[in-house]
């Protein structure tokens, strides 16, 4: 652990941001709102009947699990965290051909059939982090990607436009699964201060996804048509139902204590035997406050609050880069269908940096500051790398509008948005780390409530950018984006020194 590291690292140069800047109010008195199991250690039992741990090596555990296995798991998590994010983005240069097909010209669907994927990611967090609260990880896991593979081939075979915008939001609930688990299956399995390289390889699929997606998408709808891009989907979301079954395990350790008393239960007839980790409430009980659990994290807690507004800035600037590419640069440089997937390279690029910097960087800094302040474990260590990317998204949009304003060479735009991906990645990692940390036995519930809002962002904020630059044109259209971008720059600086004091307005029983 951090706290027993030695002198000489905390001796370490840190610069003179790490040796000047403390985070206040967030001494260990303040209300621990982790409330649960994922670093807890076993504890004397005074009642016979109580199921624990063995030790606090079991193997059981998750945390205790060998490398291998750990990163096993994940790397599946991972890999359906990039494909549903893939998913909702790899249709948009298909979208003209869909629009001819139906005979449509209106520019709201054109859109929309984009936007309506990402809605569905705003509903499906309320409905599984409660479930995989009270069933565990494992099923919810593998119900949500047999789902998404039966809603995507329905978006394969659909014969309307109602019937795609219908689908494609049903794919959406289904496929924010991933995205809203894996924080906190991370969460159940690896301690606080190995998460940075973990939370990086998870958070990825979510970010670059998106990115991707329209690379594939143009190439492929224009050489097989848009239908292929969902029988594309569906052959991965195939294979990935087949890749749960095999090598997902369960990691949550209420469910896994559960197990264990059931196992016990039967094994002795001792009816009276029960969870260390049991909350004493019934099955009807637990359904009932798993179910509002999000939205009342949403609205009650600011720390869920304000990072929600956050990283929903992010999020929904994320999708209208883009929704508008294939658009601003088809009529700024003559891009064809298939080469305007080529326009999110800069974007791609910019997230592998910022994967790279804050997977090695976070954990570094993380340990750095344990040291610095006596071996404590504050959320806020998760953050100075935030402090200092926000600000590149303001200037990845100034860089981006008026370079392609003034038809620039291509790969000038391209470059502004290099930027954006820098800083866009750090704030996820960080934000979502921050939560686990927070909030534990229930942090899947926290990064659920984040999702609900930053997905309505992602799917509305992009509606907003056609009239915008129409109206402004490109260069003072993403200007205005940038001043908004830079009016928000501020608020990790703001948890970072006062998260301490957040966290204590935050103290309320979910």
């Amino acid at each position: 652990m951090a706290s027993t590291q030695n002198n000489s690292e905390a001796e370490l140069q840190e610069g003179k941001f790490l040796e000047d800047v403390n985070p206040k109010d967030s001494s260990h008195d303040v209300a621990d709102l982790e409330a649960g199991p994922v670093d807890q250690k076993l504890e004397s039992k005074s009642d016979i009947n109580e199921v624990n741990w063995e030790s606090d090596d079991d193997p059981s555990n998750p945390v205790n699990w060998g490398t291998s296995r750990k990163w096993r798991n994940l790397g599946v998590i991972s890999i359906m965290s990039l494909t549903t994010p893939l998913s909702s983005t790899m249709f948009a240069p298909a979208i003209p051909q869909v629009m001819a097909h139906f005979h449509s010209t209106s520019t709201f669907i054109e859109t929309f059939i984009v936007s309506i994927f990402v809605l569905g990611f705003a509903f499906g967090p309320l409905f599984v982090a409660p479930l995989s609260e009270i069933y565990g990880r494992r099923p919810v896991y593998l119900v949500s990607i047999a789902l998404f593979l039966i809603f995507t081939i329905a978006c394969a075979v659909s014969n309307s436009l109602g019937m795609l915008i219908a689908f494609r939001f049903l794919c959406g609930c289904a496929g924010s699964t991933a995205m809203t688990l894996g924080g906190a299956t991370i969460g159940d399995s690896f301690p606080k201060d190995k998460r940075g390289a973990a939370m990086a390889t998870w958070g990825m699929g979510p970010m670059l996804g998106p990115v991707l997606g329209p690379i594939i998408g143009g190439y492929l709808s224009a050489a097989e048509g848009w239908r292929w891009v969902f029988w594309l989907q569906a052959i991965v979301a195939g294979a990935l139902t087949i890749l749960g079954l095999i090598f997902l395990k369960e990691t949550y350790p209420v469910v896994i204590l559960e197990q264990r008393v059931a196992l016990l239960r039967k094994e002795t007839g001792n009816q009276e035997l029960r969870s260390a980790l049991h909350d004493g409430l019934s099955p009807k009980q637990r359904m009932s406050q798993a179910i509002i659990r999000p939205l009342k994290m949403l609205f009650l807690s600011p720390i869920v609050l304000l990072l929600s507004l956050y990283t929903t800035l992010l999020f929904g600037l994320t999708y209208l880069f883009i929704t508008t590419f294939p658009r601003v640069f088809m009529l700024q440089y003559g891009f064809s269908t298939g080469s305007t997937g080529l326009s999110y390279l800069g974007l791609g690029a910019g997230m592998v940096f910022g994967m790279a910097l804050g997977g090695k960087g976070s954990d570094v800094l993380y340990k750095k500051m344990q040291a610095r302040h006596d071996g404590k474990e504050e959320p806020e260590y998760r953050l100075p790398l935030l402090v200092v990317s926000a600000p590149l998204v303001a200037v990845s949009f100034f860089w981006y509008g008026w370079s392609a304003q003034e038809k620039t060479h291509w790969i000038v735009p391209i470059l502004g948005t290099v930027f954006f991906g820098l800083g866009m990645f750090p704030g996820f990692m960080s934000t979502n780390m921050y939560l686990v940390h927070t909030y534990g036995r229930y942090s899947a519930s926290a990064i659920a409530a984040s999702k609900v809002l930053q997905s309505i962002g992602g799917a509305f904020l992009p509606l907003a950018g056609p009239p915008l630059y129409n109206r402004l044109g490109l260069g003072w259209g993403n200007s205005v984006i940038a001043f908004i971008a830079l009016a928000f720059s501020p608020l990790p600086w703001v948890f970072f020194r006062y998260g301490g004091s957040l966290r204590k307005m935050g103290q309320v029983q979910f």
